[in-house]
């Protein structure tokens, strides 16, 4: 039921001495300005006021009283519609003439309108500076003022006297006028405009042509509201005595709910959404918090800030997915399909959800994995979750936790804050509308620690607990809520920082980088139709770049472990064709080639062949993990004559790696006849190692062997074997222990032009787990010990302007 409409200044009657059928009959144009009116309906024969606030509007009130023209009226079907348009009126109005004008304190009119006949608007023209509609006359069939007749005017007058004497919404002033209105028809039209009824009753009795008919519909009305009326102060009388002053706060509220249980029927808040909730498959215990906090909704007044707060919590729990899960498909050979469709390698990855799918399928029920997939940018980590949700039939969401740093973030924030709201664990379990989403954790290792706002990587041990998930507490909820069929996928880039218990309760799968094979595979696959579609060149299939112009495009313009950089430089390269199409109508080339992509996109920003070779003594190449993927990095040693040998390391280096440096000069200090060294050398001459590109952090163990090959070269003035690099770690008695990222440091070493790699005897079982296509080109050398390395590494060839390392005689001290 629509608000009622209560008049601010009352109704007057018309001043009309004639037939008052003249006055409906009075002539309109065919064309009159129409006056919108929000939340008041004005009758035939009817004198009443208007407050008019519209700019449009005055405009009108301006013109009409100028020229005495007659307007149409006609009532809003939306009060809130600041512009209606023909669909926004009620197709029956009143035609009327301005007779008086008043100015407002606050720049508004108010207008007196006397109304003469119906109209009905068969076409509204907004185009000019206030609305003019095509009207016509509608006839109203007036009553024979029989006896029946007047004994329904009767009964209309004594209904509406008993109602204005009891209703608090009607001024008393009002029973004058309907006391000494003697003609029944505008006695009819009179109340009819002056009753709040709403705005639908309203309408419905300015629709009626027979006035007769109008006369016993407006007693109906008058009796139904006489009825609520007499409730509502019934209720009053009840709630009287259980006022106070703290409860006078919800006494409006209190009448409402009164009524409605009166009526049988309830359309507040709690009513629509306790009918929601019915819908929802709840369970037991979330329902009786549900009704619980329903209740509290009820007692509180609208327009008190707790009821926002509530009111929005309950929306929350309605919106929840409750026992709403999606169909898995289980066919394994669809989720095959679909997963080699859109990525190409991650053989382990598309094994494990296979896996899952076949002890789902064996079993009919089970909690879904959590995974971590980590590697370095650009490989396929992210677009992978998209594709294992569309391989499941599952609904796919993402949040990204990258620089996240409030624990409320996750768990949500507690209702006694304002603004309180879920985390985005709930949120988007929301968004997605199902119990059993493809969450996709991105960036899971840039999550700040410990901050003044809690931790929210330990707010994720719940999450991704699978003993615990079933029964994560969200603040905001403030009840448990089942995760365990949600299958969580984190991605990270470096896992190496992340706390171990978060580590812990994930299945870590790592995504590793590509050779130059598969980026070429990747390229034509995937990258190079989408870049033709980014760039419109979809119809221009002969525009393509063949296997070696794309070997030249991933060698000499992308130095990376995924594929994101090479993405941007075909994208670039299409951009430049579209150019040149739009420019010339001719395409720089065709397919193109390792000149035409040069001329196009520009100088070289790398060099495959960036080995610095073995001319110099103390220069060795080793293999570095980073979370961009591998890279090769240089060791450099140089000595200086001093009265007392010092050890300087520089190049921005982490404490281990520092410590390396240590432990490889004490060894071969404890060594030195194994390379014909004077022990006394390490007293008389500077050590410095220096490790280029000073700006970039770098630690970690693995460049053991590394410092002390360079170490051992610079000593002996020995030349380093040709395109060699190596990685792993050693201890004070020289043994070599394993080191992890070997797929990556193979690649930078390939990217690199090495060929003969020098590692740790432990890490074969890694190389025999990759793929033969990563290993092509390359030869491993395995050791246990550092003596293994140096018999290698070393050449007995001395490099040219070989340093005389001899210690100094007594006397030249």
């Amino acid at each position: 039921m629509q608000k009622p409409h209560t008049p601010s200044s009352f109704t007057v009657v018309a001043d009309f001495d004639g037939d008052p059928q003249e006055l409906v009959r009075t002539p309109v144009p065919e064309k009159v300005p129409i006056l919108p009116l929000r939340n008041l309906t004005i009758f035939p024969m009817v004198m009443s006021p208007i407050h008019v606030g519209r700019k449009s509007s005055l405009r009108l009130v301006k013109q009409a009283q100028k020229t005495n023209a007659i307007i149409g009226v006609f009532s809003q079907l939306r009060g809130d519609d600041e512009n209606p348009l023909a669909e926004g009126l009620l197709p029956y109005g009143v035609a009327a003439r301005i007779v008086k004008q008043i100015e407002m304190p606050d720049g508004e009119k108010t207008v007196i309108v006397q109304a003469f006949g119906r109209i009905r608007m068969t076409d509204l023209d907004a185009s000019g500076s206030y609305l003019q509609g095509t009207v016509e006359l509608v006839e109203e069939k007036f009553p024979t003022m029989d006896t029946e007749y007047m004994m329904i005017v009767e009964n209309v007058t004594k209904r509406a006297i008993h109602l204005i004497e009891t209703e608090t919404t009607m001024p008393d002033e009002a029973r004058l006028p309907v006391e000494n209105i003697s003609y029944g028809p505008l006695l009819v039209n009179f109340l009819s405009t002056a009753i709040p009824f709403t705005d639908n009753v309203k309408h419905d009795l300015l629709r009626t042509d027979d006035l007769r008919e109008r006369a016993m519909k407006l007693a109906r009305y008058i009796d139904t509201m006489q009825q609520l009326t007499d409730m509502k102060n019934r209720i009053v009388e009840q709630t009287q005595g259980d006022l106070n002053q703290q409860q006078r706060e919800y006494f409006l509220q209190q009448q409402l709910r009164n009524i409605q249980d009166e009526l049988g029927c309830n359309t507040s808040d709690s009513f629509t959404l306790r009918q929601q909730a019915d819908e929802k498959r709840m369970p037991q215990k979330a329902r009786e918090v549900f009704e619980k906090e329903l209740e509290k909704l009820e007692r509180l007044n609208p327009q008190s800030p707790d009821y926002n707060i509530q009111f929005n919590y309950l929306q929350t729990m309605i919106q929840m997915p409750w026992g709403i899960c999606s169909h898995d498909n289980l066919s394994v050979t669809h989720a095959q399909r679909i997963l080699n469709r859109d990525h190409y390698g991650m053989e382990e990855v598309k094994e494990r959800i296979l896996e899952h799918l076949a002890v789902h399928k064996l079993r009919g029920d089970m909690k879904s994995p959590i995974l971590c997939l980590y590697g370095p940018p650009g490989v396929g980590k992210t677009s992978l979750g998209r594709s294992i949700a569309d391989a499941l039939g599952r609904k796919y969401v993402r949040a990204s936790l990258g620089g996240l740093h409030d624990e409320s973030e996750i768990r949500g924030h507690r209702r006694t804050y304002i603004g309180a709201m879920p985390g985005c664990i709930i949120k988007n379990l929301i968004k997605a509308g199902t119990n059993n989403p493809v969450f996709v954790l991105d960036e899971i290792d840039k999550i700040s620690g410990q901050t003044i706002n809690g931790d929210p990587s330990s707010a994720l041990l719940e999450v991704l607990d699978p003993e615990q998930n079933s029964t994560f507490h969200d603040n905001f909820l403030d009840m448990d809520y089942d995760l365990s069929q949600v299958m969580f996928i984190a991605t990270a880039n470096d896992i190496s920082q992340m706390p171990r218990p978060l580590l812990d309760r994930m299945e870590l799968i790592e995504v590793s980088g590509y050779c130059t094979e598969e980026k070429v595979e990747i390229a034509r696959k995937h990258l190079m139709p989408k870049a033709r579609k980014n760039n419109g060149l979809e119809e221009r299939q002969d525009i393509t770049l063949r296997k070696a112009g794309l070997e030249y495009l991933i060698e000499h313009y992308t130095r990376e472990s995924g594929v994101r950089g090479l993405e941007k430089q075909l994208n670039k390269l299409f951009r430049k064709t579209a150019l040149s199409l739009e420019m010339t109508g001719i395409p720089p080339a065709l397919v193109y080639d390792k000149e035409t992509i040069a001329k196009v996109l520009g100088k070289e920003p790398y060099n495959r062949e960036i080995y610095q070779g073995n001319d110099f003594a103390g220069v060795v190449t080793g293999l570095a993990w980073t979370s961009v993927g591998g890279e090769i990095l240089f060791i450099e040693t140089s000595l200086s004559r001093s009265k007392a040998g010092k050890l300087t390391v520089t190049g921005n280096l982490g404490d281990v790696m520092k410590e390396s440096a240590m432990i490889a000069l004490e060894y071969l200090r404890a060594h030195a006849d194994m390379l014909n060294v004077d022990e006394q050398v390490f007293d008389s001459w500077n050590i410095h190692i220096h490790v280029p590109e000073g700006a970039t952090p770098k630690d970690g163990p693995s460049a053991g062997i590394t410092m002390a090959t360079s170490l051992a070269s610079a000593l002996t003035q020995r030349k380093v074997r040709r395109n060699l690099a190596m990685t792993g770690e050693i201890t004070l008695r020289g043994k070599v222990l394993p080191v992890g990222g070997i797929k990556e440091k193979i690649l930078a070493a390939k990217r690199a032009g090495i060929t003969e790699i020098i590692i740790c005897q432990d890490n074969r079982k890694d190389i025999e787990e990759i793929p033969a296509l990563y290993l092509k080109g390359v030869n491993f050398h395995y050791v246990n010990t550092v003596k293994d390395v140096l018999s290698y590494a070393l050449l007995d060839e001395r490099v040219a302007d070989a340093i005389d390392i001899t210690v100094p005689k007594a006397e030249d001290k």
